[in-house]
């Protein structure tokens, strides 16, 4: 039905940047809110950051500051740019969308993963 391929992830050293992009592709009416995860090894995922339709932003306390996400509702594309990352930061990251369909139903999609490794 619908699709999320994320992108853009990698090996970086500490203080360095990444942007990670998401995809959306399907059977789309809209896109309701918008968000990335992160799983660690040995860890739950936890949500890093999410946006709304409107483009109103809430982010985890550890990342405050030094990510930012945004997304582009012409093209079903949601971004986060990080900055100064830090080997904590470590993790497979997940785009998440809330999607209502051409068949009018609501549904909850995540993405395949990206991988984020920063190295001290």
């Amino acid at each position: 039905q619908v699709q999320l391929v994320a992108s853009g992830g990698g090996l970086v050293q500490a203080g360095g940047s990444l942007r990670l992009s998401c995809a959306a592709s399907g059977k789309i009416f809209s896109i309701n809110a918008m968000g990335w995860y992160r799983q660690a090894p040995g860890k739950q995922r936890e949500s890093v950051a999410t946006i709304t339709s409107a483009g109103s932003t809430a982010y985890a306390d550890s990342v405050k500051g030094r990510f930012t996400i945004s997304r582009d509702n012409a093209k079903n594309a949601l971004y986060l740019q990080m900055n100064s990352l830090k080997p904590e930061d470590t993790a497979v990251y997940y785009c998440n969308a809330v999607v209502r369909t051409t068949g009018w139903a609501v549904e909850n999609y995540w993405g395949q993963g990206t991988q984020v490794t920063v190295s001290s």
